[in-house]
């Protein structure tokens, strides 16, 4: 789908490789309506480059960082060695994910009889409210029509976009897992530790996490966490053995958090 407008500085875009010149290469934006980028030879890899076409070919889809934008000049300078390998993993399938949205929005102008003119308001309209039209859909998964409403989305178009999504998208989730070894030297020991995995297992989260814990062998107790992302799931995973060791330690005990089921000496 095509972005109205210019991309912003520092922003990633996904490109096409159409002449590599000794001094550069010229690239298509394939997000913003073909326009005219320009990788100076300089941007095209640390150091020094030698030969050019080692680093970049025509035809090749890359994804780069906007270094300049001048309107005026119709004028996209890019950098190619600013990008590391996980931004551009994670751009391209953020591209790849605006294609199947692309295909999708077709798909809720056939089934509601949206004309062109009307397609491309709604489409101006999801942009300006996300980041793309993929995460409108992705959105309308999670939390139904609502959210697009809200933002000025016909209610039956909402409900086409809510509907799709659903049937498309699947909940992405990551597990990881880590241990405390919890001991209390008080007759009621067994009662306090009991009250440390109560805690650790009902720590206040987001309703897409859950928190499992289970015996491994004493001390040891393994905290498993399923969360949307490791970033949040490493939060909630610390925040769990945190509340476990908190109240073990009011306790006259100890506590000790191992992210890694690491043997014991």
């Amino acid at each position: 789908m095509e972005r109205k407008g210019w991309p912003e500085h520092d922003e990633l875009v996904v490109c096409s490789v159409m002449e590599v010149k000794d001094f550069g290469a010229f690239t298509h934006l394939d997000e913003y309506g073909q326009k005219e980028g320009l990788i100076h030879i300089s941007e095209v890899a640390s150091g020094w480059v030698k030969y050019i076409r080692d680093h970049v070919r025509e035809g090749q889809k890359i994804v780069c960082k906007v270094v300049n934008v001048d309107p005026n000049r119709q004028h996209i300078d890019l950098s190619l060695k600013d990008v590391n390998e996980h931004q551009r993993r994670e751009k391209i399938q953020e591209w790849k994910n605006e294609q199947k949205a692309e295909k999708w929005i077709q798909y809720v102008a056939e089934v509601n009889n949206i004309s062109s003119e009307d397609l491309e308001k709604l489409v101006d309209l999801l942009y300006d409210a996300y980041d793309s039209v993929w995460d409108a859909f992705d959105e309308a998964m999670r939390d139904g029509p609502e959210p697009l409403i809200e933002v000025g989305v016909d209610e039956k178009y909402a409900q086409s976009i809510s509907q799709i999504g659903v049937e498309n998208i699947k909940i992405p989730h990551v597990e990881i897992s880590g241990y405390v070894d919890l001991t209390c030297p008080l007759p009621d020991g067994v009662d306090v530790i009991n009250k440390c995995l109560t805690s650790a297992a009902k720590i206040k989260t987001a309703e897409d996490v859950t928190v499992d814990v289970s015996y491994v062998g004493a001390p040891r107790y393994r905290i498993h966490v399923i969360a949307p992302d490791y970033k949040k799931a490493e939060s909630v995973l610390k925040s769990s053995a945190d509340a476990a060791i908190k109240i073990v330690k009011k306790s006259k005990g100890t506590g000790l958090f191992n992210r890694h089921n690491e043997a014991k000496a």
